[in-house]
């Protein structure tokens, strides 16, 4: 039983410990070799400094006499789980290899090593299903490469995006941008802003990225304390976050002018790198819940030392099964081939008549409108969204989404127009000109999502998909008072089903409230690459009109 500590153990403690797995992101196979020799006498030289032997079955780790794990043990665990990811999810064979190879002489030695919580990358999708970190399909697999280099890990969130590796190129370039290369802000500034764009949607799981992030890049560690401890130029950018987050409409150039004017404020361009930033966290929030996205294994809440009971993979399992089950008995649900007549019925119908732009106009509104019947369920209630204090980053929490169009109500804010200002025409340009090239990559990946297509409909194959994803993007655009008149927005009633409305609803505007549940109702027949395309289409939908309304108030302060 081990007794309070007096001292901490510094081959866990040191910076100099923490970057030792960053020296794998190298394509040098030597230079990765070196790190893990580096990595292996870490854990032998712990081994020898607490005399752990060989047992026939290995101990629990020290507690103290209320319980409790010990400070020191935890941190061992956190550096275990840690090179179990590598054993696992590393594109590199050998450092996969030898990451074995020492959790294995790890093991032998008495130390008891944790598991993962989840299974695989996503709660949502089989494991069987998501594309391994070994694929041998060579564009799959660079990418996953790039992303070990860029990020020092093989993320859950790109394991998932491998399913669309055209678009995960899209992205990966995109972000990479914003956060590594030279820009307008300093490197802790970027990961500090995805802290709290995270949090206002209590995205531990990016939230936890980002503060490592936040630490790589030499910040502040009192900061992570919360708003209260860092420079008041960054507590300035809350009112923004929190309205960009919920309510981008109600942004207007008063925001601007004030983080632009007066003691810490920010020029322009910082101010525009800012705003794409928060823009990305909070979409990328989206995705994270919309596809069930699972705690990295070294997330403090993504391992356990408990042992895995007989049930945990069963319930997987049977909860898939009986997806398929309810599949075959759903009868409000349009299928696939329900859903092409439909498409086929519309085409038909613009062939022979016009539509006014009076009626374009009553049928967004009639889409709007019904978006209000819409109601998500309660936020998830999980182990750590109770332990985390995601308070400490977030200024007025009670301050969420609210319906663009509220029922009963006069419309006090008008209807953003996209013929007057849109992205191709005016957001575009004056995001490049502001933050060069920054407008040419999420340029990029907007047209990557709006336009990805492999001419599949779940079984069915050589078909013409245009017509559904615009419905999709629309809608979203819809539930952020957007209004493109050159759209027949009937066409989103006929092509999207309830249940398939009720998850866009949730993922773009509460995704911290999205379950397992919504995401099985939606589209039985598709596969889950077309589901997780649909959520590529919230994140880039809600991303761009975020920065359609942030830039449009810019525009304005400029006049």
């Amino acid at each position: 039983m081990a007794g309070p500590e007096t001292e901490a153990d510094p081959i866990f403690h040191s910076k100099d410990c923490l970057r030792t797995f960053s020296d794998l992101s190298s394509r040098d196979h030597l230079t990765r070799g070196l790190a893990m020799d580096s990595v292996a006498s870490m854990y032998e030289n712990w081994i020898k400094r607490h005399h752990h032997q060989p047992t026939e079955s290995a101990p629990s780790l020290d507690v103290h006499e209320n319980g409790d794990i010990s400070q020191h043990s935890r941190h061992l665990t956190q550096h275990l789980s840690s090179l179990i990811r590598l054993s696992t999810q590393c594109p590199f064979h050998d450092v996969r290899d030898r990451a074995n190879e020492i959790l294995e002489c790890i093991k032998e030695r008495g130390v008891q090593i944790p598991r993962p919580v989840g299974h695989g990358p996503s709660s949502f999708i089989p494991e069987h299903e998501i594309v391994p970190p070994e694929t041998d399909d060579e564009q799959t697999r660079q990418l996953f490469v790039d992303a070990f280099l860029q990020n020092n890990r093989l993320e859950n969130i790109t394991s998932v995006m491998g399913f669309h590796p055209q678009y995960l190129e899209s992205f990966l370039r995109l972000q990479h941008y914003l956060l590594r290369l030279d820009g307008p802000l300093p490197q802790d500034y970027r990961h500090y802003i995805g802290v709290m764009a995270a949090a206002r949607h209590q995205c531990s799981y990016l939230v936890d990225l980002q503060e490592s992030e936040f630490l790589m890049q030499d910040g502040d560690p009192d900061w992570l304390k919360g708003l209260d401890y860092i420079p008041q130029k960054l507590k300035n950018l809350c009112e923004l976050n929190k309205i960009l987050a919920h309510r981008p409409w109600l942004i207007t150039k008063q925001h601007i002018e004030q983080l632009l004017r007066g003691n810490d404020s920010w020029s322009l361009s910082e101010l525009v790198h800012a705003i794409v930033l928060l823009a990305h966290f909070h979409s990328l929030a989206s995705f994270v819940f919309g596809t069930g996205i699972n705690l990295e294994i070294d997330h403090e809440c993504g391992h356990t030392l408990q042992p895995a009971s007989l049930s945990e993979g069963a319930n997987d399992v049977e909860a898939h099964h009986s997806n398929s089950v309810a599949s075959s008995l759903e009868t409000c649900e349009p299928g696939v081939e329900m859903l092409m007549h439909r498409m086929k019925k519309i085409q038909e119908a613009a062939d022979l008549q016009e539509i006014s732009q009076e009626e374009m106009k009553q049928r967004f509104e009639k889409v709007e409108k019904q978006s209000l019947e819409l109601l998500p369920g309660q936020s998830a209630c999980s182990e750590c969204l109770a332990v985390s204090d995601y308070a400490k980053y977030r200024d007025d929490p009670n301050f969420h989404y609210e319906d663009f169009a509220k029922r009963g109500e006069e419309r006090t804010i008008p209807t953003f127009r996209a013929q007057d200002y849109s992205w191709e025409d005016q957001g575009f340009s004056l995001v490049n000109r502001l933050y060069s090239d920054i407008g040419q990559l999420l340029d990029d990946k907007f047209r990557m999502a709006y336009n990805l297509t492999y001419y599949t409909m779940g079984p069915q194959k050589d078909v013409d998909t245009t017509m559904l994803r615009a419905a999709i993007w629309n809608y979203i655009h819809c539930m952020f008072g957007i209004f493109h008149d050159d759209y027949d927005y009937g066409e989103v009633n006929q092509l999207l089903d309830i249940k398939l409305k009720s998850f866009i609803k949730t993922v773009t505007c509460y995704p911290e409230r999205t379950t397992r549940k919504d995401y099985d109702n939606f589209w039985k027949e598709f596969k889950h690459s077309e589901k997780v395309q649909v959520n590529l289409m919230v994140l880039e939908a809600r991303m761009q009109a975020e920065l359609l309304y942030a830039l449009r108030a810019i525009m304005r302060y400029m006049m």
